[in-house]
């Protein structure tokens, strides 16, 4: 006799095998996914391939029935068939993924249990770290589980190591449950180090190009905040789910937001999603989310929380050091060097601040890189480099041990005319090249741009009132 009937196969029926090692010789399985089928088959499971609504594959007898694709439908018309053949045995059906109510009360009439992971894992939470219902871990499981259809997670455009890892985080929280989920972002991923994080741990993000959003039943933000700024959304689309540690700069809507300004990385509140959820993360993503974390606290020097310390020592257990060590350590592009030494002969010093317009550019992320090297000079702690490409003049700046907020600072220089923006110690800027563009002959045009922008920093600089470093308003911070 079969004591135990697996009809169709999942995350939950792949537990369940887990879950009977040693009365293995008990258990049939029946379903027609052939990789499923190759899985148990490999796990010397009595497996046959056909359809799992058909009773004409059933065994004799059975005394459990597990009912457990993720197809609701098919469960329904699984656990019905059961019941006729089996009048006597017990069935239990796993709800599959976004089931009707329809659909759930139909498997509630036919059998003696119906399993609902999403509930199984808000147990789960609440019993093993005591979290109320309104926590953030299972308040996102339930809005995760609310989604109509698979959720798109958005980084902000040119993604950082943070937003990368932050989005794949979170498109992991989402399977976990049964949600499918994607991570895209627009723009480019050019920093080297970015570029060999992608690479070596094969990490599979979407360009917003080829994503259409009618594909989705929900929306996700990480690493920002408001849909259309600083992202490939429209402005104002409407999002479900914000996870961020950037203070907004305005109204932030979602049914589940989570915005965090005294954690240093939004990697951070991601890894305790997943510690919180039992979640264990493979090797690739804990690396991704402990460099993440790393290069927005850089090491764990900059706005840097107890939080911070807690994720990294938990992922270091399963991160790959020697691959964190190999992406730490690309190849410097020829663009970056030209634009460092372009930055260094052009710096305009004043106290201990430095400006520096490098001219056209062919990698926005360059600037940066530079703005970070140039505060190696001795006497500097801040920093500002800036260059044009595409109609846009790009800034970044940088800050360390310095009594006043360059996120602020270049707000007030360069808001008027474009947008900016950032943290207390790292910022970004961008501005229209507009009417610059059109120079006289015997000015360049990076001449011109250089004391317009430079111009507007300095000033900015000499109303800046001395303030202690902290975050401040979210905008790209390269």
């Amino acid at each position: 006799m079969a004591r135990r009937l697996l009809l169709g196969c999942s995350a939950v029926g792949n537990t369940l095998v887990e879950r009977t090692r040693e009365s293995r010789g008990e258990l049939v399985a029946i379903t027609d996914d052939t990789g499923w089928a190759s899985t148990l088959r490999d796990r010397n499971v009595a497996t046959v391939e056909a359809d799992p609504t058909d009773p004409a594959t059933y065994p004799d007898s059975a005394a459990v029935v597990l009912v457990a694709s993720d197809d609701p439908e098919r469960n329904v018309a699984a656990a019905e068939a059961a019941r006729r053949r089996y009048p006597d045995a017990m069935i239990v059906a796993h709800v599959g993924t976004n089931p009707t109510a329809a659909q759930q009360e139909a498997l509630e009439a036919v059998a003696d249990r119906v399993v609902d992971p999403v509930e199984a894992v808000v147990s789960r939470v609440r019993e093993a770290t005591g979290v109320d219902a309104d926590e953030e871990p299972v308040r996102l499981l339930k809005t995760l589980r609310n989604l109509s259809g698979p959720l798109l997670v958005v980084a902000h455009d040119n993604p950082d190591p943070d937003a990368i890892a932050s989005a794949l985080g979170l498109v992991r929280v989402a399977e976990s449950i049964g949600v499918p989920a994607d991570a895209c972002y627009g723009g480019e991923i050019a920093h080297q180090e970015n570029r060999a994080m992608v690479n070596l741990l094969d990490l599979s993000l979407r360009t917003f190009d080829e994503t259409d959003l009618d594909d989705y039943g929900g929306v996700a933000l990480v690493d920002h905040s408001r849909a259309g700024i600083n992202d490939s959304l429209p402005e104002g689309h409407p999002v479900d789910i914000v996870v961020d540690h950037h203070p907004p700069r305005g109204p932030v809507d979602g049914a589940f937001v989570d915005i965090r300004p005294d954690a240093g990385a939004t990697s951070t509140l991601i890894e305790e999603y997943l510690s919180r959820l039992g979640i264990e993360p493979d090797r690739d993503l804990a690396t991704a989310l402990l460099y993440g974390i790393r290069i927005d606290t850089k090491d764990f020097t900059r706005s840097t929380s107890i939080p911070d310390f807690e994720a990294a020592a938990s992922l270091s257990a399963f991160a790959d050091e020697s691959t964190l060590e190999r992406v730490e350590s690309p190849s410097v592009s020829p663009e970056t060097l030209r634009v460092l030494a372009r930055a260094i002969e052009g710096r305009d010093v004043r106290g201990s601040t430095v400006a520096s317009c490098v001219g056209e550019i062919g990698d926005r992320d360059a600037l940066a890189q530079a703005a970070e090297r140039l505060l190696d000079l001795d006497g500097i702690t801040v920093t500002f480099v800036f260059g044009y490409t595409d109609g846009v003049i790009y800034g970044s700046a940088r800050s360390r041990g310095a009594d006043l907020d360059v996120g602020e600072l270049l707000r007030d220089a360069l808001d008027p005319v474009g947008s900016a923006g950032g943290h207390a110690t790292m910022a970004g800027a961008q501005v229209p090249l507009g009417i610059l563009q059109e120079v006289s002959e015997s000015e360049s045009l990076e001449d011109v741009v250089g004391a317009f922008v430079a111009g507007r920093f300095f000033e900015a600089l000499d109303d800046a009132p001395s303030q202690p470093t902290g975050g401040l308003p979210e905008f790209p911070t390269d």
